[in-house]
């Protein structure tokens, strides 16, 4: 089946970029007006953002309002020709090239999954001399395959039911992370531990219960590895694929991707990305493989304080000391592991410990599920992509 290609520009209502307010004005940052940057954009749907504006920044940039449903292309960096789908209303930064669909002649859903399927040729032609770019006419002029309305309705909706599965996982991630780290809290930061009414407090720590320093209950691992020395599709987790506040690490690349030496790790260890830590981005390993000399590889010293240290290193409490004595590099800051393994814990007895590692276990074991889920119907959707989309099946 062979289908017409259409200019982008000829399928919108309107297309326009964002604006950003002075950074040098705090009263313009801090308020509810969602704001987006190109880093967010990731072939993924926007449903909040990391960085909200005031009425007054709105005012003072050339950032506008954009309505949900709508289509948003990145256009600088390492994120040209990256796609969005806004699920609520918001505002973007002026690197992103926000495409309002007309629905009488366009399904938005369509259009974001055809460019998703055309990212490689909509990338190819960003051009610069510091860093390769697209400008917004570059956007409106390129073209996408256009079936008829009814079909792109059929396509949109198919690969949005994909979609709407991967996200439900995710939100149940979001809401056992959640209650990890809220139990965490109750026990080891309010002490409200179970049976803590009848056990008296010396010291801040509860009697029975030990002050360690973090370097006591586990250790940076530094296993250097050449990319040669591993297989292709061994997995790779740079800074890229650490997600900010989840310790579900969901996503890799493979090792064909790098070419300089990295450190090994395993399943059940903790990666904390450590330039620019504030960035909070710690979690568990759900494989083996290789990660970013940018990452710290953290090894319990026993499979049993495995989830103790794990909710220690990415409670806020720890990741703020953390930023508050990190090295000043040559380029950005970095966590310092001399410093980090200083860091005082109060250690329960086994007794508890084995009661908090009953809940906490299972809970490791559902993300470690339900991010292999999300990783399965990634794969089924993106094979899928390019069939439907050329045409080759039909819906």
């Amino acid at each position: 089946m062979k289908w017409d290609f259409k200019e982008l520009g000829s399928l919108c209502l309107n297309v326009f970029s964002g604006g950003t307010p002075s950074t040098g004005k705090t009263e313009y940052y801090g308020g509810s007006i969602p704001w987006l940057r190109t880093q967010e954009v990731t072939f993924n749907r926007i449903l909040d953002t990391e960085i909200k504006i005031t009425e007054a920044g709105l005012k003072s940039s050339a950032a506008k309002w954009i309505p949900e449903k709508s289509v948003i292309v990145a256009m600088y960096g390492n994120s040209a020709a990256r796609v969005a789908i806004n699920e609520i209303p918001l505002t973007t930064n002026q690197a992103c090239c926000n495409l309002l669909i007309n629905s009488k002649v366009a399904d938005y859903r369509y259009v974001f999954f055809a460019l998703k399927n055309s990212y490689e040729a909509l990338k190819g032609q960003s051009k610069g001399a510091a860093q390769n770019n697209l400008n917004a006419r570059q956007v409106k002029d390129f073209k996408i395959a256009c079936p008829p309305l009814a079909v792109q309705n059929k396509i949109g909706a198919t690969f949005s039911s994909y979609d709407d599965l991967i996200e439900n996982n995710r939100r149940r991630i979001q809401l056992l992370e959640q209650s990890a780290r809220l139990l965490y809290k109750e026990w080891f930061v309010s002490l409200r531990f179970p049976g803590h009414e009848h056990v008296k407090i010396n010291n801040g720590v509860p009697e029975g219960w030990e002050r360690k320093t973090l370097g006591s209950l586990c250790e940076e691992i530094r296993e250097s590895v050449s990319p040669d020395s591993v297989g292709p599709d061994t997995p790779y987790i740079g800074l890229e694929h650490l997600p900010r506040r989840s310790i579900a690490l969901n996503e890799w690349g493979t090792a064909d991707q790098v070419t300089s030496s990295k450190h090994r790790f395993r399943e059940g260890e903790i990666l904390f990305g450590k330039i620019r830590p504030y960035f909070h981005k710690v979690g568990i390993a759900f494989v083996d493989g290789v990660a970013s000399s940018d990452a710290i590889v953290i090894r319990p010293f026993h499979d049993e304080l495995r989830a103790f240290v794990l909710m220690t290193v990415s409670s806020d409490g720890f990741v703020a000391v953390t930023a508050q004595t990190m090295k000043e590099g040559s380029k950005m800051p970095r966590a310092d592991w001399k410093q980090m393994q200083q860091y005082v814990v109060p250690l329960p007895p086994e007794g508890l410990l084995a009661v908090f590692n009953s809940i906490i276990d299972p809970i490791l074991q559902q993300l470690k599920t339900l991010s292999f889920e999300n990783r399965n119907l990634s794969k089924a959707r993106d094979i899928l992509l390019p069939r439907l989309m050329s045409g080759e099946i039909s819906v």
